[in-house]
């Protein structure tokens, strides 16, 4: 399935983008981001993030369809 990916901060800088289209069998949130996380490094746990799809917050077992905008939102700090 296809997916947009969304990404902001920490894990845009270690993606290397803000956005990107991917293909994958990852069925949910949590497996699209196992693959993610072990395609550009990314060191947070699934525990310290929060992520939407299709606009809305939604856990960590949900399942995605074809087209859905997955955005992973790490913590920040502001100062």
């Amino acid at each position: 399935m296809n997916y947009r990916l969304l990404y902001f901060a920490s894990l845009c800088d270690a993606a290397g983008c803000a956005e990107e289209q991917v293909a994958s069998g990852a069925r949910d949130v949590s497996a699209l981001y196992a693959e993610l996380a072990a395609r550009h490094g990314f060191t947070f746990t699934p525990d310290r993030l929060r992520v939407a799809v299709n606009g809305a917050f939604t856990d960590w077992n949900h399942r995605l369809v074809e087209n859905d905008e997955v955005v992973f939102v790490p913590p920040v700090s502001g100062g």
